[in-house]
Formats: structure tokens, C-alpha cells, sequence
């Protein structure tokens, strides 16, 4: 599966440019998106799943342009769940999937075994009788990622998935979500990088509505080498001056004292020493 952009800009009624000239070329297996918030990431996921249409640029999906008359065979081949789920309040978790399956096309008896898969896979097997008013956000965002991937789509687009999830929960979708990658192409956005450090080494990030980087996590680490630095410090005006004049990914308490993680070109001062770079980290930088 190849997915495509050149130049892509979304502009908006009020001038507002939610993309700006963004190129990118995806194949299969999970992509991190990453960006802060207003970064233009939703506006890139509702351009993909064609709920956006693009201000100018091209987008090619399998040598399908993303033009009008083309959006419902490219709405077949994509899974979408955003960050603003609906169900149905007085439907049981698996009604609402059978529904939402049959609606989409996919046979009766095959929706009933893809149902009773999804819901094994996504923890929700004992809880396929109550009704969606009765679940917590979390449980509501596996049935929406369970619903996004009923049709098996070759594209699946993902928008925050691990949101309330406790840790063996997101272990679990992230799991999922590897195997499911296998022959097809996953747009995982999330705030959460340790869940993109374990699932994937390519991302695409996004500043302002452009690209900033599309390439390796590993690149990313290995670029940000030398340039971060382990601290500790027992005096707390000095910990005070160090948040002050330096950027810090990380603070902890400490029986040491004050633990600082401190992002720096060079060695910031004496007593610093290298530190072990993680995603989020380089990210940061």
C-alpha cells in the first residue's frame, strides 16, 4: 500500500492555514504522527479519510487520486477513529459493532466473527453486553478503534486510541495494532510518545501545518546525542536557576536530591553528564 502527498495546503474560510505545502510518501506499517496541539494533525486525518477536501496540492492513495468522484471507493478502504466518538447511549457494545459492521457492507455471519475477534482483542469480550452509557472513556475508545477496523481497511488512521487506558490496556491495543500493521499502513496520533517508541521507528511530525521531520525515531535519537544531560542537585535555588536558564525534559525528587534531565548543545555546566535519550526526549529537542 502506497499513500502519497505533494504540496498538500488546507486553507480555511478565515485564512487560516490548517496545512501548508506538506509532502510525505507512507507504505505499510505504523506511522507516529506527532505535533503539539493546533500542529495540523486532525486537519491532515480529516483530509485522509475525506471528511477535508485540500485546498490545492495532490493526494494518491493505490494510483487513486483523492478527487470527489473517487471518495467513496477510498472511503472503503480506510478505518477512522477520532477524538470525538459517538455511540449509540442505549445500544450493548456488541450491537453497536454488529450495526456499525452491517452498515458498512460486510456480511452478517462475517461481522459476527469479526465482532467476537475485535472484542477478544480489544479486552472487551466480557463486557459485550452492557450498554455504551454504562462504559468509561476508555472502554468507549476500544469499541470506536474496534469499530474502525470491523471492515479490515488497508488504511487505518487512529487519534489518540490509548486515551484512559490503563498500562496493561494500552500494552494490549498496542499489540493489536503491530499485528493489524503487518500488510496494511496505521496513522497512529497520539500525545503519548512511550506508545509510539514501542510500536514504531517512523514518524511524521507536524509545526504550525507543515512537516518538520518524516523519517526515523531512531534518526531523531541519534540526532539529539551529546545534547542531553543528567543533573542532581540537593540545593533548591540552584535546581530554581537551572529550570530558569536551561530547557528540561525531565525533574524527579529524588533520595539525591533534585534530578534534572537538561537539553543543551553542549555541556551545560561542570557536574552534568551524558544522559540515556529516549523518544520524547529527541522529540522535545
Amino acid at each position: 500500500m502506497l499513500l502519497t502527498a505533494k504540496n498538500l495546503t488546507v486553507k480555511f474560510k478565515n485564512g487560516y492555514k490548517g496545512i501548508q505545502n506538506m509532502s510525505f510518501r507512507i507504505g505499510n506499517g505504523i506511522y507516529g504522527l506527532l505535533g503539539e496541539n493546533g500542529a495540523g494533525k486532525t486537519t491532515l486525518m480529516r483530509v485522509l479519510t475525506t471528511i477535508i477536501t485540500p485546498t490545492s496540492g495532490k493526494i494518491m492513495f493505490e494510483n487513486i487520486p483523492y478527487i470527489e468522484k473517487n471518495y467513496s471507493a477510498i472511503q472503503k478502504k480506510i478505518g477512522y477513529l477520532s477524538q470525538e466518538l459517538n455511540l449509540y447511549p442505549n445500544l450493548t457494545v456488541k450491537d453497536t459493532l454488529m450495526y456499525l459492521g452491517r452498515m458498512s457492507g460486510i456480511e452478517k455471519v462475517t461481522c459476527e466473527k469479526r465482532v467476537e475477534y475485535y472484542l477478544k482483542r480489544t479486552g472487551l469480550e466480557e463486557h459485550k453486553n452492557k450498554k455504551n452509557r454504562q462504559l468509561s472513556g476508555g472502554m468507549k475508545r476500544r469499541v470506536g478503534l474496534a469499530q474502525a477496523l470491523l471492515n479490515e481497511p488497508e488504511l487505518l488512521i487512529i487519534d489518540e486510541p490509548t486515551t484512559g487506558l490503563d498500562p496493561e490496556e494500552r500494552v494490549r491495543i498496542r499489540r493489536l495494532l503491530v499485528d493489524f500493521s503487518k500488510d496494511r499502513t496505521v496513522l497512529f496520533s497520539t500525545h503519548v510518545v512511550e506508545d509510539l517508541a514501542a510500536t514504531t521507528d517512523q514518524l511524521l511530525i507536524m509545526k504550525k501545518g507543515k512537516l518538520e521531520y518524516a523519517g526515523h525515531a531512531s534518526s531523531l535519537i541519534a540526532d539529539t546525542k551529546g545534547k542531553l544531560w543528567n543533573y542532581s542537585t540537593k540545593n533548591e535555588k540552584e535546581a530554581a536557576e537551572i529550570e530558569k536558564k536551561f530547557k528540561i525534559t525531565a525533574k524527579q525528587f529524588s533520595d539525591d536530591g533534585i534530578r534534572f534531565k537538561i537539553l543543551s548543545e553542549k555541556k551545560p555546566f561542570e557536574g552534568t553528564v551524558p544522559a540515556e535519550i529516549t523518544l520524547e526526549d529527541a522529540y522535545i529537542y
